[in-house]
């Protein structure tokens, strides 16, 4: 079993927006199991809350762009991909401005500054999503393509192609999280020399120089050109070098483009919130295609996290058998609707019922084509649940369990005579005076049949 990590001690940087300009500063703080990546506009009323999520993205010009009711925070792509490479899972990340520092436009001082504050194991399970299949995403105006196939490890390569002869086509890949730091981390960000005329023309980038942003020459530099950046840059002089790109800057690696990219895409899945276990292949990857197939895979996760089939040994002696059962629940036959519990613990509870042709509702039910009513099934759970809540006092015969509230009830799939329901309840908070607020589904024949939030109290028998 894998633990969930956070950082141990806070840390801050501080830099410049790559697009913004702003001097900003940004501090990581430690955080608690279950809190995923959240971003923290501390400089607006209210301190506002963004998490790192797929959904949140609104925009992919020049980054990857976040925004919550709101709030923005822009190129969120090296921080997030930071945290990943460094194997850590529940950070605050504190923020003055809308943008993070861009520092030499890699990861590399955010997984420097990750080292130095620490990283600790939570008491919490880390969550993967195991990929059983190949799950694809096609941009169609550009062809890029992104596939996911399985793997026992995440890995990622990046195929780029952009047509220019200063750049060619370069392949990175990383096997292994764990080479992302030496390997990947300080792969800067690029630019092609006629996309860097636009964004000056329209005063973008206004904290971009020479030292935090690969610029390749894919095209003739005219004298005006030059002149240009030399304003924009601050420079007294700006030449090409022979292979292509910019001065004052020397290339990390021959393929630092595609590891760049490659430090993107572990970025924007990030946004999916759940580590992965598969292998990525992203074809001319960019963050439109990459936040695309984000939420694409946040979407597949979520509805199979939720119709997931928990799978029990039904031939196993259970933990309650009727009598057990009977000796805790006030309810008898006919309105006794469970057979066994076969599992429980503080947090949850696992039951079985048996559905035979025998039992009283199909007489009136449906008696040509019986099926087991939606309230029955209902019922079912909230009786495993009271097994629960029961549990909880020493002398639950001199208790009765009242329903308080019932929520999002869903019926997806009928069920018949002979089959076999399993109810699942999970607390949603822990039981306090009496109460108890869960989460239940019930399930049958290797699908979801329903499922439930609901709240009972236990009352003392008078």
């Amino acid at each position: 079993m894998v633990k969930q990590k956070t950082i141990q001690n806070e840390i801050s940087l501080t830099g410049v927006g790559l697009h913004t300009g702003k001097e900003v500063k940004m501090t990581f703080k430690p955080a608690p199991v279950n809190n995923g990546f959240t971003f923290v506009r501390v400089d607006l009323e209210g301190s506002p809350v963004i998490e790192a999520d797929a959904n949140y993205v609104v925009n992919t010009q020049r980054g990857t762009n976040l925004e919550k009711l709101g709030v923005k925070i822009q190129t969120s792509e090296h921080v997030l991909a930071a945290f990943v490479g460094c194997d850590v899972d529940n950070v605050i990340i504190e923020l003055n401005e809308s943008e993070p520092p861009i520092m030499d436009g890699s990861s590399k001082f955010f997984v420097e500054a990750i080292e130095k504050a620490g990283v600790v194991e939570q008491e919490a399970e880390r969550h993967y999503y195991v990929v059983k299949e190949v799950i694809s995403f096609t941009d169609e105006a550009t062809g890029s393509e992104i596939l996911l196939m399985p793997s026992d490890e995440y890995q990622v390569t990046t195929m780029v192609d952009f047509g220019t002869k200063v750049l060619g086509t370069q392949n990175a890949t990383m096997k292994n999280i764990s080479e992302f730091k030496s390997e990947i981390a300080d792969a800067r960000t690029f630019s092609f020399l006629h996309e860097l005329e636009t964004l000056l023309d329209n005063g973008l980038i206004k904290g971009g120089d020479l030292n935090n942003a690969i610029v390749y020459v894919d095209k003739e530099i005219s004298p005006k050109t030059i002149e240009n950046l030399k304003v924009a840059f601050g420079k007294d002089s700006i030449s090409v070098k022979p292979n292509g790109i910019l001065d004052n800057l020397t290339l990390h690696y021959p393929n630092e483009a595609a590891r760049h990219k490659l430090l993107d895409v572990i970025g924007d899945l990030a946004l999916v919130g759940t580590r992965i276990k598969g292998k990525v292949i992203a074809n001319k990857p960019g963050h439109f295609v990459n936040t695309q197939f984000a939420k694409k895979l946040s979407k597949i996760i979520k509805i199979e996290q939720k119709n997931q089939v928990p799978v029990y040994n039904l031939n196993l002696e259970p933990l309650m058998d009727i009598h057990k059962i009977m000796s805790i629940l006030p309810h008898r036959p006919p309105f006794l609707f469970i057979d066994r519990i076969i599992e429980m613990s503080d947090n949850h509870v696992v039951g079985l019922k048996n559905v035979t042709m025998n039992e009283t509702f199909f007489v009136g039910h449906f008696p040509g084509a019986p099926v087991m009513p939606g309230v029955i099934i209902v019922e079912a759970m909230a009786q495993t649940g009271g097994i629960l809540i029961l549990s909880s006092v020493p002398d639950p015969e001199n208790y009765l369990t009242y329903f308080m509230k019932i929520d999002n009830v869903k019926f997806k799939h009928k069920v018949l005579p002979g089959d076999t329901l399993i109810f699942k309840c999970d607390l949603i908070s822990p039981i306090r005076r009496g109460i108890c607020h869960m989460s239940a589904s019930a399930y049958a024949n290797g699908k979801l049949v329903a499922e439930a939030e609901l709240m009972a109290q236990i009352a003392r028998v008078n």
